[in-house]
């Protein structure tokens, strides 16, 4: 093994600040995902499931993704990666932005570089680590993008 956990994710002291991961799952977003992932949240917002809505009174023509469905995968297709088995917690999310929208049928692939890392103040075995995910469509078109502060596990002794 190469050191990582053995789920996959990496330790605070595997971060270098700098590097870039260009993750290797994507996913093709569907109708359902996002009528589901809208009706789960109860957004009953008709630019997210309502399709005669969005041909007739929006700019779109056909229904938008979810945003913070967008979010969520974006962020999700990182985990095997990244962090699989050795976060802790998210600590947050700053600076989200949705700069072209996504529709039923696009692929979703994501990208992270690695802000920052330093040790916790307050726990000896953990620290935290500040990522840039960027979401791109199939067309390379920045879709999604947002840092976010990760709580992390040290490599056991």
């Amino acid at each position: 093994m190469d050191g990582r956990h053995w789920r996959g994710g990496l330790w605070l002291e595997d971060f270098a600040v700098g590097a870039t991961f260009r993750h290797r799952l994507t996913r093709t977003l569907t109708e359902m995902d996002n009528v589901l992932f809208s009706n789960m949240t109860l957004n009953p917002q008709p630019l997210h499931i309502d399709r005669h809505f969005c041909e007739r009174e929006t700019e779109w023509g056909q229904p938008l993704v979810n945003s913070l469905f967008t979010l969520g995968l974006m962020i999700g297709i990182s985990v095997n990666d990244l962090t699989n088995g050795t976060t802790i917690a998210n600590l947050g999310m700053t600076e989200v932005r949705f700069p072209a929208p996504l529709f039923h049928g696009d692929t979703l692939r994501a990208e992270t570089t690695v802000l920052s890392v330093r040790e916790s103040k307050s726990r000896p075995d953990a620290g935290i680590v500040e990522f840039h995910h960027r979401g791109y469509n199939q067309d390379d078109v920045l879709v999604a993008e947002c840092r976010r502060q990760a709580f992390m596990k040290k490599r056991p002794a």
